[in-house]
């Protein structure tokens, strides 16, 4: 991939982040994407009527999705191919009853989702994102889902002045979590109390009526474009680089065609930042629910199953922590990842990454043969390390997994940077991971 085509693959993914300011506008942008490319859509109620050579995607929950591609071998003996990844970022969210006074303003009451800085967030042009459920009695269940997005900004955190804090450059900027986190909204009207007012704009923006609305799930989201900086910009900002950046490049990776190997397959998760335990997160049964499904729809037994699941190999794709040199204590000296240096592998002795040495070698010789470097991460060991889903993946479902991420700055910040060119050298990777098939192809990798 030439350097005009990383610019283009970079400013791919920076229009579907801004396109997905919440986890269930990134399932909705990915959809759009996979029907565009003849993925046909599945309902986990329904039955399956699956063929080798086809194409195919679920969507739980609005929020989580796996999409995959059979190939024409046996998958018993090629297994699954399946690179994992989160839709959700860390930040703000709305509460049920969130519109109250405060002072002469209206004010929005939020619970902190995940562990975002804080601080990032204030004195930004946020605007709100989501999912309504709405009255529709002509639904089973009397409920439509509906995404809503105000696009502008409509809600603020403003920063108190310093000759009010005066220590804010040497404390830091804090907030009670409680009292100080509430959104300003405007300015408190005569006409209707803040619970109206808030129930009114969110039912102009999607169109219904106010008593219609049922509840929702909306997101906080900073509403600047990303962009490229540095001076040749080599550099890319925008918010939810954590984890749009790795949901992004297993989507595109995906073969366009049928391969004689197993099943290619991306599993994107919502609430990977809250821990996984949910009945949309990989935590819980999504993935091995599909996975079971199209080994049976397939012709296997169980114990043909079970031989597809030993063949298989899982990439647990989330974002890694780049070499800061402002901060060059917080980081291992024998393991600074370079921004624009390729993808890295995430290895952590007390299994925080699920990364071993095998997978080590397997996913270095994956880079080599896609013609990209790749980089090794190890945290300091007077540091707690992270977690992702790669770990609870393997163990649930006995898969050989490594954790591999792309280098970035300001991991959950509302505003985070990457490299401009990482993101093609994820995507060159993971279209070998597919490309080469499963049935051996990490067990020999050691002479």
């Amino acid at each position: 991939m030439n350097e005009q085509d990383r610019r283009q693959t970079a400013q791919d993914l920076l229009d579907f982040i801004d396109a997905s300011p919440s986890p269930w506008h990134a399932v909705a942008t990915a959809v759009a994407d996979l029907e565009r490319r003849g993925y046909r859509r599945l309902e986990e109620s329904g039955d399956w009527e699956l063929q080798p050579g086809e194409a195919y995607y679920v969507v739980r929950d609005d929020s989580s999705l796996i999409a995959f591609r059979i190939g024409d071998g046996a998958v018993s003996d090629a297994g699954f191919r399946i690179v994992g990844a989160h839709t959700d970022s860390p930040g703000f969210r709305i509460k049920p009853n969130a519109a109250h006074a405060k002072g002469p303003l209206a004010a929005l009451g939020v619970e902190v989702y995940g562990g975002p800085i804080l601080a990032t967030f204030a004195d930004r042009d946020l605007t709100l994102a989501g999912r309504l459920l709405v009255r529709d009695d002509a639904r089973p269940n009397g409920l439509r889902p509906q995404l809503v997005n105000f696009e502008r900004p409509l809600v603020r955190l403003p920063n108190l002045a310093i000759h009010m804090n005066r220590e804010v450059n040497r404390e830091g900027l804090k907030f009670d979590l409680q009292e100080q986190l509430p959104l300003f909204l405007g300015a408190l009207s005569a006409e209707l109390p803040p619970e109206e007012r808030f129930r009114a704009l969110l039912a102009e923006r999607a169109g219904v009526d106010p008593a219609d609305l049922r509840a929702w799930g909306l997101a906080v989201a900073d509403t600047q474009p990303g962009d490229f900086w540095g001076a040749d910009d080599e550099f890319i900002a925008d918010g939810q680089l954590d984890n749009l950046a790795s949901c992004h490049a297993a989507l595109a990776a995906l073969p366009e065609e049928t391969a004689d190997a197993g099943v290619a397959m991306a599993a994107l998760f919502d609430h990977e930042e809250v821990g996984s335990e949910s009945y949309k997160g990989a935590a819980g049964n999504f993935l091995e629910s599909v996975l079971e499904r199209i080994a049976f729809g397939l012709g296997l037994d169980a114990g043909q199953y079970r031989s597809a699941l030993a063949a298989s190999w899982l990439l647990s794709a989330d974002m890694a922590h780049a070499y800061h040199p402002s901060w060059p204590r917080h980081h291992d000296d024998q393991h600074q990842l370079r921004v624009n240096g390729g993808p890295a592998i995430k290895i952590n002795a007390a299994q925080r990454y699920a990364t071993d040495e095998l997978g080590e070698a397997y996913f270095a010789r994956l880079c080599e043969r896609a013609g990209v470097p790749s980089q090794k991460y190890i945290h300091r060991n007077d540091l707690p390390c992270g977690s992702t889903i790669g770990p609870m993946m393997a163990a649930r479902l006995g898969l050989r997994t490594v954790d591999v991420g792309t280098p970035m700055w300001a991991m959950h910040s509302a505003r985070e940077s990457a490299g401009a060119f990482d993101q093609g050298a994820l995507i060159a990777v993971l279209e070998a991971f597919f490309a080469e098939g499963t049935a051996g192809a990490g067990l020999d990798v050691l002479p």
